[in-house]
């Protein structure tokens, strides 16, 4: 219609339009390219400058600060109760009810009625009974039957109770040496434990250096064998730095407190106590 502007091209009418070809720019060693308007220039920037990456230092150690090692892993397994300490758990542990099965011991009510004793604190009926009930099992199966040899460190232990680590002593060296022999070194190291545990009860240094000589024989003989003895060298060391210090006692006379008149005043009769530190 005159007088009225014409429709807008659709997208499809655009394209029967004839080309227009974009002007070229020659640019040395480039070639051709378009000339492309654009509606803003972007200015160049400056490259940044370049520095190198400073390589990290590390930090020195104080002098005479100590190196710290990393601690070594602890073994997970816990000790096992040896000695007396063993025996003391078996006393103390409650009372199962076995009696009158095929695999119940028929000295099982004497050893209950021995352990009870113990607990209750009395100590020389405990012995009694107990020295009776070896004697009695070792009849039935033979002194070195497993339940007699049970019933042996019980009775070395409670000697210990009762107060006599001699007697106590040779009946755990004693069944050290049995242990041994029959191949048991976990079992011969638990009545060497018994054995230095009374040891160390002795008062007399002189019995002491003859009960140690045979202790510390008996246990050298174990640390040969696979076993605890051979992981545990610093019992052992022990025992015979003990033997040094009884040495010395031996060669030192007794020490005697002056004794003072019962009538002067403020003085008092100190008896003597040779031998009362314990080593």
């Amino acid at each position: 219609m005159p007088g009225e502007d014409p429709a807008p091209l659709t997208a499809f009418e655009r394209e029967d339009e004839p080309y227009s070809a974009p002007e070229w720019k020659v640019i040395p060693s480039s070639g051709l390219i378009p000339m492309v308007e654009t509606e803003t220039e972007i200015e160049p920037q400056p490259a940044p400058d370049w520095k190198p990456t400073p390589t990290p230092i590390p930090a020195r150690r104080p002098a005479g600060l100590p190196v710290l090692e990393p601690e070594p892993e602890q073994d997970p397994r816990p000790t096992p109760a040896r000695g007396f300490d063993a025996v003391a758990e078996a006393v103390l542990a409650p009372a199962t009810e076995g009696g009158g099965t095929d695999t119940a011991s028929p000295f099982e009510a004497d050893v209950a009625r021995v352990n009870e004793a113990v607990k209750q604190g009395r100590i020389e009926e405990a012995a009694g009974m107990a020295e009776r009930t070896v004697a009695q099992a070792s009849a039935s199966w033979g002194p070195e039957h497993p339940e007699v040899l049970k019933l042996r460190e019980l009775t070395s232990y409670i000697a210990y109770l009762a107060g006599d680590p001699l007697r106590s002593f040779h009946l755990s060296l004693d069944l050290a040496r049995l242990h041994r022999r029959l191949g048991d070194p976990g079992a011969a190291y638990g009545n060497v434990q018994s054995a230095a545990a009374a040891w160390r009860a002795v008062r007399d240094p002189l019995q002491g250096l003859h009960l140690g000589r045979d202790l510390i024989g008996v246990w050298t003989e174990l640390t040969a064998d696979e076993g605890p003895a051979a992981e545990d060298l610093e019992q052992l060391e022990s025992a015979r730095n003990r033997m040094g210090r009884l040495a010395e006692r031996a060669r030192s006379p007794p020490t005697t407190s002056p004794s003072w008149s019962s009538g002067t005043p403020g003085r008092a009769t100190t008896p003597s106590t040779p031998w009362s530190r314990a080593s």
